[in-house]
């Protein structure tokens, strides 16, 4: 029947400045990104020890702990976080209060 209409010049110089915006936002974020990513990218798959008594510290100071504020507090990735929380809780430093299968609760044991 027929094929695409030909855009007009204004429409045509609109969709060429909306393109170059874009470019630029992605080459800005994309700056920003290897600026900052690349070295903290190694130190978040590994979790702090469990045994230093500066981490801790900072968990008894926590009323509530769950793996999201784990991963925030010590810059590790959630999953990580959630292995942390479950070996600090067999060791006896947290205390498992509630939860189900996609969020663990846990409270500092001094508590």
């Amino acid at each position: 029947m027929g094929g695409k209409k030909k855009p007009t010049l204004t429409q045509l110089a609109r969709q060429l400045s909306r393109q170059a915006q874009k470019e630029a936002k992605r080459a800005k974020r994309e700056k920003k990104v290897t600026s900052g990513e690349a070295r903290t990218a190694t130190a978040r798959v590994i979790p702090p020890d469990p045994r230093d008594q500066n981490v801790i510290k900072q968990l008894q100071s926590m009323k509530v702990i769950t793996p999201y504020t784990v991963a925030s507090r010590f810059n590790i990735l959630l999953s990580v976080a959630k292995d942390f929380l479950e070996d600090l809780h067999r060791q006896g430093v947290i205390t498992y209060v509630s939860g189900g299968r996609s969020l663990k609760i846990y409270k500092p044991s001094g508590q």
